[in-house]
């Protein structure tokens, strides 16, 4: 019982965003992971491309001058009426050297709060995680 209540102890440290223990040449950083969902209500494309590119130069790139990955996913959810519905989504992967989760949490929130105004979504997912990371050869 006490092996377990440890463990417990130690997922909860780690999950409350403690730095992890990095090995040499790395630092640590939080990691952000969005993905945007591209369909209106009815099922159609909303955000296009262009759209998208737009939207990441106007809102992404002015917060994350120094880098971000964007690339193009596949996405599915299941609606109140119990229906799985598939649509076409946009993934945004940001690495802050660093950051702390707050930080993360705190830099991000405007971008997913911007995708939702502009292109009229009922959400956003984002991920937030603590990792380590380094860019070799800089």
């Amino acid at each position: 019982m006490r092996a377990v209540a440890l463990l417990l102890l130690l997922a909860a440290c780690q999950a409350g965003g403690a730095p992890p223990a990095c090995p040499d040449g790395t630092g640590p950083a939080a990691v952000a992971e969005l993905a945007f969902g591209r369909n209106g209500p009815d099922g159609t494309l909303r955000v296009t491309d262009a759209d998208w590119a737009d939207f990441l130069a106007e809102e992404a790139t002015p917060r994350f001058p120094d880098g971000l990955t964007s690339f193009d996913a596949s996405g599915q959810w299941r609606g109140p009426d119990g229906r799985i519905a598939r649509e076409p989504a946009k993934f945004l992967w940001l690495v802050m050297p660093a950051a702390s989760l707050e930080e993360a949490h705190a830099r991000t929130k405007p971008v997913a709060e911007a995708y939702r105004r502009r292109f009229r979504q009922e959400s956003v997912l984002v991920v937030l995680r603590g990792t380590c990371a380094t860019f070799q050869g800089s």
